[in-house]
């Protein structure tokens, strides 16, 4: 008796993850939003100055009024499987290896808690670095002595 009741269990169990796994075959994730999980990911590490998404997706955002989220990230998906290249634009002064592996980090957490699927690789491309608060300083504190020595 004991043992009808455990193949029942085992059986009913087995149609359950059957029955999961047919679910989830069915769902499709784009590669956009898997870019747009990646490209908050990536605004949230400090150090980046910008995405560098290219002249086309400077134009897009410009015409639209919107920020593209997506903007410097490309993405390749195979089945289960995601390979992710970010472009960054770093601030000045900021330690371009931690900065880099901060992205990693995040991008690969945030996506595959948010999709379930195995992020393989995440490459960080450093497009450039933005020295405009550096220059912007330097300038003020030019402006400063000036108007000390007046």
């Amino acid at each position: 008796m004991e043992e009808e009741k455990k193949e029942n269990l085992e059986e009913k169990n087995n149609e359950v993850v059957a029955e999961e796994i047919e679910e989830n075959e069915g769902i499709e994730i784009s590669g956009d939003v898997i870019a747009v999980i990646a490209g908050v990911a990536v605004s949230e590490v400090q150090g980046v100055a910008s995405m560098s998404g290219g002249f086309a997706g400077g134009i897009t955002e410009v015409l639209s009024g919107k920020k593209n989220l997506a903007k410097g990230i490309k993405v390749d998906k195979t089945d289960d499987v995601v390979k992710i290249d970010v472009n960054i634009i770093v601030e000045y002064g900021s330690r371009i290896p931690d900065v880099a592996f901060e992205i990693q980090n995040r991008v690969k957490k945030s996506v595959e808690n948010m999709t379930g699927l195995k992020v393989e690789e995440v490459n960080v491309h450093v497009q450039g670095v933005n020295t405009d608060s550096v220059v912007k300083n330097e300038e003020t504190q030019t402006e400063q002595k000036e108007s000390e020595n007046e």
